[in-house]
């Protein structure tokens, strides 16, 4: 057929891997050679991979039927791994003289089945039929609103639609071990904290923590310990930390009530003190979801004390905005970070003079 006759002229193909299942492809045409092209021959661009299978873009510059009078550019995707089914959904648009994105010559398909066989079971080259547009655009528009230093550009988007027919549930230890810390199953070990007892498994929290590791299991005194007293923590931060390290979540914003904001900086401090890197991270992020005018000092001010330079960084940037440092420099908070650490005052101003 003329669909599987193409040309090899000049077409230069960009892909921009976007995941390992998704990528899009630059098609760049030379309009004043290809527009010579007979109906039904073909310009295609490299053979490019995603989601573990081979593609090629395929260009009609004057279509693919001959009965639409080479009045229209027809964009097809072949799939090119003939071995194995596989479901995508297929995006072509034009860029235009500017290097926008056309709106109005913009298709997309549904989930679409590779390859299609017209006779069942037969998977030779002659049954497979090709997804795309045999009248994507008129070739009287090419010429006044897409051709850029004699090329047209089409970009074509490809995602493979990972359809496993076993699926595969996300991962539950976080729950049961949950289970294990509420039960108490297995505990040897407790901390004691303002009178109330937390029992744990000296395992578990070596496992997650590098502090209670060399405490736990190294040559200090609360290696032989069962039971170990703590200060300078509260309860309710402890018992937060420890959940966190069963079972790698954080208690809901509903169980904080409008506390959340000094919950989420002492939990940060917990964080750091033994070294729960994500668990300050996620602290870190809870923190500057919350920050206004108001609490940026305050939040940058446990930014600087607890090591977390991600956090610092974004506070500083929002003061930078002269808006909002107007308007916190008035407060208390701001007031006491400046007496407290006036190294983080010359930071704000180096970054505000450059």
């Amino acid at each position: 057929s003329n669909r599987d006759e193409t040309m090899e002229l000049e077409a230069r193909t960009r892909t921009n891997v976007l995941h390992s299942d998704s990528v899009f492809v630059q098609f760049m045409v030379d309009y004043k050679q290809t527009k010579q092209l007979p109906i039904g021959e073909a310009v295609h661009s490299d053979i490019f991979s995603v989601g573990g299978h081979q593609w090629r873009i395929e260009c009609y510059p004057r279509g693919s039927h001959e009965n639409d009078k080479g009045k229209y550019l027809s964009i097809f995707l072949k799939h090119m791994s003939r071995t194995t089914r596989v479901k995508a959904i297929f995006e072509a648009f034009l860029m235009d003289k500017d290097g926008d994105p056309c709106d109005t010559v913009t298709k997309i398909s549904g989930v679409h089945e590779f390859p299609i066989n017209k006779d069942g079971d037969s998977n030779d080259d002659d049954a497979v039929i090709d997804w795309g547009w045999s009248r994507f655009a008129r070739g009287t528009m090419l010429q006044n609103y897409y051709v850029t230093e004699g090329h047209i550009t089409i970009m074509c988007g490809i995602m493979v639609i990972n359809d496993s027919s076993i699926p595969v549930p996300p991962s539950d230890i976080g729950f049961h071990l949950g289970c294990l810390l509420d039960h108490t199953d297995g505990t040897d070990m407790s901390f004691t904290i303002d009178g109330e007892t937390f029992h744990a498994h000296r395992a578990v929290l070596a496992a997650r923590s590098p502090v209670f590791r060399a405490e736990l299991f190294g040559s200090m005194a609360e290696a032989t310990m069962t039971s170990i007293t703590l200060h300078e923590i509260a309860p309710a931060t402890f018992k937060a930390m420890l959940r966190f390290i069963y079972t790698d979540s954080l208690p809901g914003e509903d169980k904080l009530g409008d506390s959340s904001a000094k919950i989420f900086q002492d939990l940060l401090a917990a964080a750091d003190r033994y070294a729960l890197d994500w668990l300050k991270l996620m602290c870190a992020q809870k923190l500057w979801d919350k920050v206004s005018a108001d609490t940026v000092a305050t939040t940058l001010a446990c930014a600087e004390t607890y090591n977390c330079m991600e956090l610092k960084s974004k506070c500083i940037d929002f003061l930078a905005v002269e808006e909002n440092f107007k308007e916190a420099a008035f407060t208390d908070a701001y007031a006491l970070l400046v007496l407290k650490f006036p190294s983080v005052a010359a930071e704000l101003r180096k970054k505000v003079m450059t």
